[in-house]
């Protein structure tokens, strides 16, 4: 075990030895910190959990953070992760920075001995954008039922995900990429050194994470780095379960070989030139080819669907799901009609499969607003409809499977209207969070949110989302039962089983072919 790690778990036990209440400076292996008192909550920001990987520390895996004297004030959120752009529409981000491997504390504890469940939230954004200081993740409301609530970054697009041969001459195991997920596993790793110091008990850890936040939550249950990390886990629209013959890129060669490219586009003949070039200038060029995962053998040696069905993955329970509109706030399908279906699909994701657009096909007579229902479904279960199904399927016995169901109210006039149950719905319902946005909320809909967020907060605390006084929400198993969360909550099947069921059998054509490059 590193020095740093020792000490971490040592000043712990003394905090806990301690005992003394809150608020106070928390003591950690790297110095003093303070955060702020929320009624009943205190609450830590932008705590450095490791070193800021600028410069030499660019597209390395994170360093430990530096040491300080004194009592560091955890009062002010931390920049956010470089980026173009934002996560989810409404969003504002803020001041961004390289130097941005920080999270936030909310925890109800009035001292260190409390031994409280914990839940580490990882934000979402397609690799891309995303902040853990974003208004709507923030954990009060979560924290208030009696865990610690700890919103972690990761380094984004190229800076985080780059792969190319100059990095992997420099690592050991000849690897590179995937710097964002070895910041998740350093920010898990730090929680199991310092959370028992904020109350939390770090053999209860649940991940949790919504759209690309969800991604790395099955790709870190397959990854053998983040082994012992967490006890729980929790996706939320996003797992990575596709075969990876239809995304080759992945693959570290073709991921390499996209990282080339990039670093020419930039007009640099090497990864040491570009360490000294400003960090903005590394989002103007190809992000979208280097800014994905790799599967190597380092952090992620099989594509999570390979480790998940091998048994070779990190094996705890799961709460996963999806939405009933998933793809309305994603794709614009206003001139879909079914003589141009097909043409928007492969537009948009290329040559697939015949069956898969078959399954979906709206009639040659379809109104256009069938046509674009049929082009929106089509979204919803290659994206994330099929994943969470699986994933589910998978791990049957030991997952809950939800499906969201319940439109909220957006207003006519604000950039939501006409989402439904659409891609991050859910969050405002999950995180209690009704109150940060001012619309015509419903009885049904506050009955809603308390109701999801006892649900989620159980399966941190047991593993098991259920309580007194709540729907039963049975696992899933040789049922198939879901919950479908809308007014009223109620229990039955997935419906459009029998279209996830057509991209299942191509999935698994798919699989008996030879992994081709792109």
């Amino acid at each position: 075990m590193p020095d740093f790690r020792r000490r971490g778990i040592l000043l712990c036990a003394l905090g806990l030895m301690a005992g003394s209440a809150w608020p106070r400076p928390v003591h950690l292996e790297t110095g003093a910190i303070e955060g702020v008192t929320q009624g009943t909550l205190t609450v830590y920001k932008g705590v450095p959990f490791a070193a800021a990987p600028v410069g030499e520390l660019r597209w390395r895996p994170p360093q430990p953070p530096a040491r300080w004297k004194g009592t560091r004030p955890a009062t002010s959120f931390a920049p956010s992760c470089m980026q173009k752009g934002v996560s989810m529409p409404g969003e504002v981000l803020g001041a961004t920075s390289e130097d941005c491997l920080y999270l936030n504390i909310w925890t109800p504890a009035r001292k260190a001995g409390e031994r409280l469940p914990v839940m580490v939230w990882i934000h979402g954004g397609g690799y891309t954008n995303g902040s853990a200081s974003m208004p709507l993740y923030w954990g009060d409301n979560l924290a208030r039922r009696g865990i610690v609530v700890v919103t972690i970054a990761y380094r984004l697009g190229p800076l985080g995900f780059l792969a190319h041969p100059q990095l992997s001459a420099e690592s050991a195991a000849r690897i590179s990429g995937n710097y964002g997920l070895l910041d998740q596993i350093a920010a898990l790793e730090w929680v199991q050194r310092n959370i028992a110091a904020f109350g939390g008990d770090r053999t209860r850890v649940t991940i949790a994470g919504q759209s690309a936040g969800a991604m790395a939550v099955s790709m870190l249950m397959a990854s053998p780095r983040a082994g012992g990390l967490f006890h729980r886990a929790i996706g939320q629209s996003g797992g990575l379960f596709e075969p990876v013959q239809l995304a080759p890129r992945y693959l570290l060669e073709n991921a390499e070989r996209d990282g080339q490219e990039y670093v020419s586009s930039l007009h640099a003949d090497s990864i040491a030139a570009l360490r000294k070039r400003p960090a903005a200038d590394l989002l103007e060029s190809m992000a979208g080819n280097v800014s994905h995962p790799v599967v190597e053998p380092g952090v992620l040696p099989l594509a999570p669907y390979d480790a998940f069905v091998s048994g070779a993955y990190n094996q705890v329970p799961v709460l996963v799901g999806f939405n009933a509109d998933e793809a309305r706030s994603l794709v614009d399908v206003s001139r879909v009609t079914a003589a141009t279906y097909t043409a928007d699909i492969e537009h948009s994701f290329g040559q697939l499969p015949p069956p898969m657009l078959q399954a979906y096909q709206p009639a040659s007579d379809a109104q256009p607003q069938q046509a674009q229902q049929a082009r929106l479904d089509f979204e919803r279960d290659l994206r994330f409809g099929w994943d969470m199904w699986a994933w589910a399927r998978l791990q049957a016995g030991r997952a809950y499977f939800y499906h969201f169901m319940r439109k909220p109210p957006f207003p006519a006039d604000s950039i939501y209207h006409g989402w439904g149950a659409s891609h991050f719905s859910e969050l405002w319902y999950m995180f209690d969070h009704l109150d940060q946005e001012g619309w015509a909320w419903s009885p049904a809909d506050r009955q809603l949110a308390d109701l999801m967020a006892g649900y989620w907060t159980n399966f941190v605390k047991n593993g098991d989302p259920n309580g007194e006084a709540m729907p039963r929400w049975p696992v899933y198993g040789a049922g198939a039962e879901v919950l479908r969360l809308d007014e009223p909550v109620s229990v039955g099947a997935l419906p459009g089983t029998d279209r996830l069921q057509v991209i299942d059998a191509v999935y698994s054509g798919l699989r008996r072919t030879p992994t081709g490059e792109h």
